[in-house]
């Protein structure tokens, strides 16, 4: 009797490396599901763009593909495919012409307070949909402030706080010291953190507005209130 053949989805890499390079073109499907998140986020990191990311590692995929008989493993292999994609997405920015920032491998900040993580999505929201909205709200805010960090942060904290790597797997990633990784980490976090308080300024000064229509419509109300008490 055959052992059952192992479900694919539950392949480690090395193992789905081997059925790729054994023409399986179902395993590569496979890999490209098990990193698209990370690495399009990476991507977009890079680029602020969905559109521009979304080509950036459709790129990089290709490129993975074509140099996957050369991989010999002395990195991980998400490792791998970070680097691949952030070459990918670094040369789309070079000739499309928005290459504005430069990202300085040797800058250095000092470490600032964390800011909050955006909550993540729970099963009662479907429930509450004001508080679906806010959190989506805030996940745009969040979005639009990571956008705005300069290029060399902007990597690191998407690697760090949005994907989860360690210090060391994000250095080794980038090419960078960790202690480099530490620094921009910890600066990108502040830097966010102060836009959002800014952000959060300018919405309270904002909150329960009382000009235009609600104004007038209980202006209007109370004449017309009056306007019978005097018998008008």
């Amino acid at each position: 009797m055959h052992a059952a053949a192992p479900n694919p989805a539950s392949l480690d890499d090395d193992a789905l490396l081997g059925r790729i390079r054994a023409g399986d073109r179902d395993a590569f499907s496979l890999l490209m599901r098990r990193y698209n998140r990370r690495l399009y986020r990476v991507a977009r990191s890079v680029l602020r763009d969905d559109a521009e990311a979304e080509d950036a590692l459709q790129d990089a995929y290709l490129q993975a593909y074509r140099a996957l008989p050369a991989f010999r493993g002395e990195a991980a292999l998400g490792t791998w495919l970070t680097r691949i994609v952030v070459n990918a997405a670094l040369m789309r920015q070079r000739k499309t012409g928005r290459l504005a920032e430069v990202i300085e491998l040797a800058a250095d900040y000092g470490a600032e307070a964390a800011v909050p993580h955006s909550p993540d999505d729970s099963p009662s929201d479907a429930e509450q949909p004001d508080l679906a909205a806010f959190r989506g709200q805030t996940r745009r805010l969040i979005e639009t402030g990571i956008d705005k960090l300069p290029a060399a942060f902007r990597t690191v904290f998407v690697l760090r706080a949005v994907e989860e790597l360690t210090v060391e797997e994000t250095a080794d990633t980038l090419g960078i010291p960790e202690a480099t990784v530490r620094t921009r980490y910890f600066r990108a976090r502040a830097m966010l953190r102060e836009a959002l308080a800014r952000e959060i300024d300018f919405a309270i000064e904002d909150a329960f507005g009382f000009d235009g229509a609600r104004c007038d419509r209980i202006v209007d109300t109370v004449r017309r209130r009056l306007d019978v008490e005097w018998g008008v």
